[in-house]
Protein backbone atom coordinates (compact mmCIF):
# COMPACT_ATOMS: atom_id res chain seq x y z
CA UNK A 1 0.00 0.00 0.00
CA UNK A 2 1.51 3.16 -0.94
CA UNK A 3 0.23 6.66 0.23
CA UNK A 4 1.00 9.45 -2.06
CA UNK A 5 0.98 13.05 -0.20
CA UNK A 6 -0.83 15.35 -2.53
CA UNK A 7 0.84 18.66 -3.56
CA UNK A 8 -1.46 21.88 -2.79
CA UNK A 9 -1.82 22.87 -6.11
CA UNK A 10 -5.08 24.39 -7.32
CA UNK A 11 -6.87 23.39 -10.78
CA UNK A 12 -10.31 23.67 -12.00
CA UNK A 13 -10.89 20.09 -11.31
CA UNK A 14 -10.07 20.81 -7.31
CA UNK A 15 -13.76 20.55 -6.47
CA UNK A 16 -13.66 17.18 -7.79
CA UNK A 17 -10.77 15.54 -6.39
CA UNK A 18 -11.77 13.37 -2.66
CA UNK A 19 -10.63 14.14 0.36
CA UNK A 20 -9.50 12.72 3.16
CA UNK A 21 -12.41 12.12 6.31
CA UNK A 22 -11.13 13.04 9.79
CA UNK A 23 -10.73 9.32 10.82
CA UNK A 24 -8.51 8.47 7.62
CA UNK A 25 -6.60 11.56 8.52
CA UNK A 26 -6.10 11.04 11.83
CA UNK A 27 -4.92 7.13 11.08
CA UNK A 28 -2.74 8.32 8.53
CA UNK A 29 -0.73 10.58 10.57
CA UNK A 30 -1.00 8.15 13.58
CA UNK A 31 0.91 6.01 11.21
CA UNK A 32 3.78 8.72 10.04
CA UNK A 33 4.62 9.24 13.58
CA UNK A 34 4.89 5.31 14.64
CA UNK A 35 7.13 5.47 11.83
CA UNK A 36 9.30 8.23 12.96
CA UNK A 37 9.33 6.91 16.07
CA UNK A 38 10.53 3.78 14.68
CA UNK A 39 13.48 5.50 12.81
CA UNK A 40 14.53 6.60 16.08
CA UNK A 41 14.35 3.84 18.02
CA UNK A 42 16.24 1.95 15.45
CA UNK A 43 19.44 4.26 15.30
CA UNK A 44 19.37 4.98 18.65
CA UNK A 45 19.72 0.96 18.99
CA UNK A 46 22.05 1.22 16.21
CA UNK A 47 24.29 3.85 18.00
CA UNK A 48 23.96 1.91 21.74
CA UNK A 49 23.91 -1.68 20.81
CA UNK A 50 20.79 -2.08 22.33
CA UNK A 51 18.28 -3.93 20.53
CA UNK A 52 16.84 -6.74 22.40
CA UNK A 53 13.62 -4.80 23.19
CA UNK A 54 13.08 -3.27 19.34
CA UNK A 55 9.77 -4.67 17.90
CA UNK A 56 9.63 -3.44 14.21
CA UNK A 57 6.45 -2.61 12.87
CA UNK A 58 5.67 -4.60 9.36
CA UNK A 59 6.04 -2.38 6.25
CA UNK A 60 2.95 -3.29 4.02
CA UNK A 61 5.12 -2.02 1.06
CA UNK A 62 7.98 -4.62 1.38
CA UNK A 63 4.74 -7.49 1.63
CA UNK A 64 5.88 -8.11 5.45
CA UNK A 65 3.46 -9.85 7.90
CA UNK A 66 5.22 -10.78 10.83
CA UNK A 67 4.21 -14.44 12.66
CA UNK A 68 1.62 -15.19 15.41
CA UNK A 69 4.50 -15.92 18.81
CA UNK A 70 2.73 -19.32 18.23
CA UNK A 71 3.68 -19.82 14.79
CA UNK A 72 7.47 -18.48 15.02
CA UNK A 73 7.36 -20.58 18.35
CA UNK A 74 7.07 -23.67 16.30
CA UNK A 75 9.17 -22.90 13.50
CA UNK A 76 11.97 -21.96 16.43
CA UNK A 77 11.78 -25.61 17.90
CA UNK A 78 11.48 -27.38 14.47
CA UNK A 79 15.06 -25.60 13.10
CA UNK A 80 16.61 -25.77 16.51
CA UNK A 81 15.44 -29.99 16.39
CA UNK A 82 17.58 -30.04 13.57
CA UNK A 83 20.70 -27.53 13.97
CA UNK A 84 21.27 -28.94 17.65
CA UNK A 85 23.65 -26.83 19.91
CA UNK A 86 25.93 -25.73 17.37
CA UNK A 87 24.58 -25.77 14.06
CA UNK A 88 24.01 -23.00 11.73
CA UNK A 89 20.12 -21.70 10.66
CA UNK A 90 19.47 -19.52 8.01
CA UNK A 91 16.33 -17.18 7.87
CA UNK A 92 14.99 -15.62 4.57
CA UNK A 93 12.67 -13.30 4.57
CA UNK A 94 11.52 -14.94 7.62
CA UNK A 95 12.61 -12.25 10.42
CA UNK A 96 9.97 -13.14 13.07
CA UNK A 97 11.13 -16.71 13.12
CA UNK A 98 15.10 -15.25 13.16
CA UNK A 99 13.93 -13.34 15.95
CA UNK A 100 12.38 -16.24 17.81
CA UNK A 101 15.43 -18.31 17.18
CA UNK A 102 17.91 -15.91 18.44
CA UNK A 103 15.74 -15.92 21.39
CA UNK A 104 15.70 -19.51 22.74
CA UNK A 105 18.60 -20.90 20.76
CA UNK A 106 22.05 -22.29 22.23
CA UNK A 107 24.76 -19.91 22.48
CA UNK A 108 26.70 -22.12 20.28
CA UNK A 109 24.62 -22.10 17.40
CA UNK A 110 24.23 -19.12 15.14
CA UNK A 111 21.53 -17.87 13.04
CA UNK A 112 21.26 -15.65 9.85
CA UNK A 113 18.94 -13.16 8.93
CA UNK A 114 18.71 -12.36 5.23
CA UNK A 115 16.96 -9.47 4.53
CA UNK A 116 15.95 -6.90 1.70
CA UNK A 117 14.63 -4.26 4.38
CA UNK A 118 17.48 -2.49 6.00
CA UNK A 119 16.29 -2.01 9.34
CA UNK A 120 17.05 -5.04 10.16
CA UNK A 121 20.75 -4.02 10.49
CA UNK A 122 20.15 -3.20 14.11
CA UNK A 123 20.93 -7.18 14.57
CA UNK A 124 24.87 -6.35 13.85
CA UNK A 125 26.90 -9.80 12.16
CA UNK A 126 23.69 -11.47 11.94
CA UNK A 127 22.31 -9.55 9.29
CA UNK A 128 23.17 -10.39 5.59
CA UNK A 129 21.07 -8.23 2.95
CA UNK A 130 19.45 -9.73 0.33
CA UNK A 131 17.27 -9.34 -2.61
CA UNK A 132 15.43 -12.01 -4.09
CA UNK A 133 15.87 -10.72 -7.46
CA UNK A 134 19.77 -11.20 -7.20
CA UNK A 135 19.61 -14.91 -5.72
CA UNK A 136 23.06 -15.51 -5.84
CA UNK A 137 24.31 -12.91 -4.47
CA UNK A 138 25.80 -13.70 -1.15
CA UNK A 139 29.46 -14.70 0.01
CA UNK A 140 30.78 -17.42 -1.39
CA UNK A 141 31.54 -18.89 2.23
CA UNK A 142 27.57 -19.16 2.68
CA UNK A 143 27.47 -22.00 0.08
CA UNK A 144 25.86 -25.00 1.70
CA UNK A 145 27.05 -23.82 4.88
CA UNK A 146 23.80 -23.75 7.20
CA UNK A 147 22.20 -26.98 8.74
CA UNK A 148 18.78 -25.92 8.04
CA UNK A 149 17.49 -22.96 5.72
CA UNK A 150 13.81 -21.43 6.23
CA UNK A 151 12.37 -19.39 4.02
CA UNK A 152 9.08 -16.96 3.47
CA UNK A 153 9.12 -15.66 0.21
CA UNK A 154 7.62 -12.34 -0.48
CA UNK A 155 5.02 -12.56 -3.07
CA UNK A 156 2.87 -15.24 -4.14
CA UNK A 157 4.34 -15.65 -7.55
CA UNK A 158 6.25 -18.79 -9.29
CA UNK A 159 8.90 -16.05 -10.22
CA UNK A 160 9.65 -14.99 -6.69
CA UNK A 161 9.51 -18.71 -5.23
CA UNK A 162 11.83 -19.66 -7.56
CA UNK A 163 14.57 -17.12 -7.00
CA UNK A 164 14.40 -17.89 -3.59
CA UNK A 165 14.48 -21.46 -4.00
CA UNK A 166 17.58 -21.05 -5.63
CA UNK A 167 19.07 -19.24 -2.51
CA UNK A 168 17.81 -22.01 -0.38
CA UNK A 169 19.43 -24.57 -2.24
CA UNK A 170 23.08 -22.70 -2.46
CA UNK A 171 22.89 -21.81 1.41
CA UNK A 172 21.93 -25.12 3.19
CA UNK A 173 23.34 -28.63 3.37
CA UNK A 174 20.17 -30.68 2.82
CA UNK A 175 16.76 -29.71 4.55
CA UNK A 176 14.74 -26.28 3.85
CA UNK A 177 11.36 -24.99 5.06
CA UNK A 178 8.99 -22.99 3.21
CA UNK A 179 6.23 -20.94 4.25
CA UNK A 180 4.13 -19.50 1.66
CA UNK A 181 0.64 -19.57 0.35
CA UNK A 182 -1.22 -22.88 -0.69
CA UNK A 183 -1.56 -22.11 -4.11
CA UNK A 184 2.24 -22.25 -4.80
CA UNK A 185 2.25 -26.04 -3.66
CA UNK A 186 2.69 -27.29 -7.08
CA UNK A 187 6.00 -25.14 -7.15
CA UNK A 188 7.37 -26.00 -3.89
CA UNK A 189 7.27 -29.48 -4.50
CA UNK A 190 8.95 -29.05 -8.25
CA UNK A 191 11.51 -26.50 -7.15
CA UNK A 192 12.45 -27.86 -4.01
CA UNK A 193 10.82 -31.06 -3.57
CA UNK A 194 8.51 -29.88 -0.80
CA UNK A 195 5.63 -31.40 0.66
CA UNK A 196 2.94 -29.45 2.82
CA UNK A 197 2.81 -29.87 6.93
CA UNK A 198 0.03 -30.58 9.23
CA UNK A 199 1.33 -27.30 10.85
CA UNK A 200 -0.59 -23.91 9.55
CA UNK A 201 1.68 -21.27 10.23
CA UNK A 202 -0.91 -17.83 11.39
CA UNK A 203 -0.10 -14.21 11.11
CA UNK A 204 -0.72 -11.60 13.86
CA UNK A 205 -2.86 -9.63 10.67
CA UNK A 206 -4.90 -12.41 9.91
CA UNK A 207 -3.76 -12.78 5.91
CA UNK A 208 -6.27 -13.95 3.86
CA UNK A 209 -4.41 -15.84 1.94
CA UNK A 210 -4.96 -19.85 2.70
CA UNK A 211 -1.05 -19.80 4.38
CA UNK A 212 1.03 -23.64 4.29
CA UNK A 213 4.11 -24.95 5.54
CA UNK A 214 6.55 -27.18 3.61
CA UNK A 215 9.52 -29.42 4.01
CA UNK A 216 11.82 -31.55 1.67
CA UNK A 217 12.47 -33.84 4.89
CA UNK A 218 10.37 -35.21 7.26
CA UNK A 219 9.41 -33.06 9.95
CA UNK A 220 8.43 -33.95 13.78
CA UNK A 221 7.36 -30.52 14.61
CA UNK A 222 5.11 -29.43 11.87
CA UNK A 223 3.46 -32.48 11.72
CA UNK A 224 2.55 -32.86 15.25
CA UNK A 225 -0.95 -32.21 16.44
Amino acid sequence: MTVRRHENLMSDTDDDVPTLSADTLAALNEFYAEQTEEQKMVEAALQTGQIKDIRLQEDWQLSQFWYTDDTAQRLAEEVLSIAGKEGRIACISAPTAYTKIKEIKPDKCSVTCLEFDRRFEIYGEDFQYYDYNEPLNLPLDMKQSFDIVIADPPFLSEECLCKTAVTAKFLTKGKIILCTGAVMQEAALKLLDARPCSFLPKHKNNLQNDFRCYTNYDSIFLNKS
